[in-house]
This record gives structure tokens, sequence and C-alpha cells, in this order.
């Protein structure tokens, strides 16, 4: 514990969004992941709301973007990575405005220890 302690205040797993991509009744939402902490993360999981342009969720969902599975490599110190995460609905969005809202729900590091998601993960917007 005192491992973390020890970098939580200067380096953090940076992720930015980058703009939504409506294609039917999907949404892509590229997230450029930068691991700036000092050990591997091991899996990280993250849940993703679609707002519309009135501030209505429209669209959620919840994946592991990095390990979380076997067979699915981690994010090295100083790694950089993109995942797609994709949600669906049942129907086509009525509108393409949307915004993402994206909050890390689990982070585990190398060998097993649990990061704060709240203090160790910064989420910007990539710039427009």
């Amino acid at each position: 514990m005192l491992l973390l302690g020890a970098y939580a205040a200067s380096a953090q797993l940076a992720v930015t969004v980058q703009p939504a991509k409506v294609v039917g009744q999907k949404v892509v939402l590229p997230l450029v992941l930068s691991n700036g902490l000092p050990v591997t993360v091991e899996s990280a999981r993250a849940a993703v709301f679609l707002m519309d342009e009135h501030g209505r969720m429209v669209g959620q969902g919840t994946r592991w973007i990095v390990g979380g599975e076997p067979g699915r490599a981690g994010l090295a110190p100083g790694g950089t990575n993109v995942f797609h995460f994709v949600v669906t609905a049942d129907k086509p969005f009525a509108t393409t405005n949307l915004t993402p809202k994206v909050t890390f729900t689990r982070v585990v590091l190398a060998g097993g220890q649990l990061a704060d998601p709240t203090k160790d993960v910064r989420v910007t917007p990539a710039p427009r």
C-alpha cells in the first residue's frame, strides 16, 4: 500500500476521450490510454454513459479496456494503447450530438494491487 501512495500524487493512467462516431445503432468511442504509473496496469474496467444535447442518457456500457480476460495483455509503464469502446442500442440514435462520460470502476496493478480510480486515473476529452 505504501508503494501506491508514493507515486499516486504524480503518476496516473491518463485517458483521452476522442470524439464519438455514430454508426447506425452503434457508437464507437476511441479511448487513448497512457500508463504514467511505475508499474504495469494488469486490467482496467470503464463505464461509458452517452448523453444527448439535453443531458439525457441515451446509451451506456461497461467493458474491460485493459486486460480483464485471459490472453489480453496489460499496459506496461510508459506504454500507450487505443481502445475502441462500442456502445450499442436497440434502435438508431436520434442524434449524433452525443457527449460521453467515462468513469473507471476498477484498476488492477501488477501483483493484484488495486489502484484508486478516483486518484490514479485522469480522464480528459480530446482537444477540438
